[in-house]
């Protein structure tokens, strides 16, 4: 566990894998969503610490991280890099997950040389929405105004199957400063033709029961972003990557698997 100083905020990450400072494993960042922070990736930092080195990071006012001056979104891209200079990461993956989505296309595209490959889990957060899909999630965001916190981010499928981890994902969240109501800030927004020429290989993951992201809104998207790759999961919701750890790391690293492999 490790914090960086930035003004008079304190930002949490941890390190797993890779003990060895030499050590040539590729870096993995994970950026959580509004309705998770580092606890949230558990199942991700299990099974790939040993084959990455795995970083996780709490977003400045949520899980362990402060934010006192209430900066929020408006931070996060330079949290980010402060993050990469802190743990002296050269290049890594960025996997986003909703709002860390967004962090990790506006990191991207500033800094296309410091990122090996995109991972966007469950979101559209960050790109700049083109005719059709705009009114679309226009319209989403209408349609689940009165959700509760647990019907917007996890599926009716995990819902009814796993009512005890679904009750552990909300009691993660508590833990978190701000929420989805009061978080401050805004987000850059960057075309799909922005994004791709940052030349960095992207893979859209999605759930198909995803009631935020619609998965063909986030398909849509994804052919608007030449060799980009898509993967929707079955009977899952808006947090793929907790609903369906196994299938989602093993789609991740397989994906990631060519992905590094052409870049090296």
């Amino acid at each position: 566990m490790a914090w960086i100083e930035t003004g008079d905020a304190r930002l949490y990450y941890e390190v797993h894998g890779g003990a060895d400072t030499a050590s040539a494993m590729p870096w993995v960042v994970l950026l959580h969503g509004v309705g998770g922070n580092h606890a949230s990736w558990f199942h991700q930092v299990a099974a790939w610490r040993e084959r990455f080195r795995v970083v996780v990071v709490d977003a400045r006012g949520f899980g362990r991280s402060t934010d006192p001056g209430n900066i929020g979104r408006d931070a996060f891209v330079g949290d980010l890099e402060r993050l990469f200079d802190a743990a002296q990461i050269d290049r890594a993956v960025l996997v986003g997950q909703s709002m860390g989505g967004g962090t990790a296309i506006s990191y991207t595209c500033r800094h296309p040389d410091r990122v090996s490959a995109l991972v966007l889990a469950d979101t559209l957060f960050g790109v700049e929405l083109p005719d059709g899909v705009r009114e679309e999630m226009d319209a989403v965001v209408w349609r689940t105004a009165t959700l509760s916190q647990q019907e917007r981010v996890l599926g009716p499928t995990f819902r009814r199957q796993h009512p005890g981890l679904a009750t552990l994902y909300t009691a993660l969240a508590s833990f978190n400063a701000v929420n989805v109501r009061t978080l401050a800030g805004a987000q850059t927004l960057h075309s799909p033709r922005e994004i791709a020429a940052a030349g960095v290989p992207v893979l859209f993951v999605v759930g198909e029961e995803d009631a935020l992201f619609p998965s063909h809104a986030v398909r849509a998207v994804h052919r608007e972003l030449p060799g980009s790759g898509f993967v929707e999961l079955p009977g899952v919701g808006h947090s793929a990557y907790f609903e369906a750890h196994d299938a989602f790391n093993a789609v991740v690293v397989d994906w990631l698997m060519g992905a590094l492999g052409a870049a090296a």
